[in-house]
């Protein structure tokens, strides 16, 4: 007996894929960017997320209606990495996802 995959999985999943894909390429930050908004792990709270921004050596711009988003600014060509060490997830353009996070 063999188990079958429902064909409305497969349109399911490449849609998920390109949703994906054209997040990444749209809210992605430039290497260059001044100011970034990091998104670090979802259960953590704002003061993990804050904590964590100072570690990294960024200056808090702002915070935003989601706890573990911060729009910070990296100082250094080496900000984004030590974000990413402090423990964010990722980096992404505050101005592309600025009307949602409104607080």
């Amino acid at each position: 007996m063999s188990v079958r995959w429902p064909s409305w999985l497969n349109a399911a999943v490449l849609l998920l894929a390109s949703v994906v894909a054209v997040s990444t390429l749209s809210l992605r930050a430039h290497p260059d960017s001044e100011t970034v908004a990091v998104v670090f792990p979802p259960w953590w709270s704002v003061s993990d997320a804050l904590q964590a921004t100072a570690e990294a050596d960024a200056a808090i711009v702002r915070t935003t209606a989601i706890a573990s988003i911060v729009v910070v600014r990296p100082r250094g060509r080496e900000g984004m990495a030590r974000l990413r060490e402090a423990g964010g997830w990722f980096v992404v353009d505050p101005q592309a996802i600025a009307g949602c996070l409104k607080d």
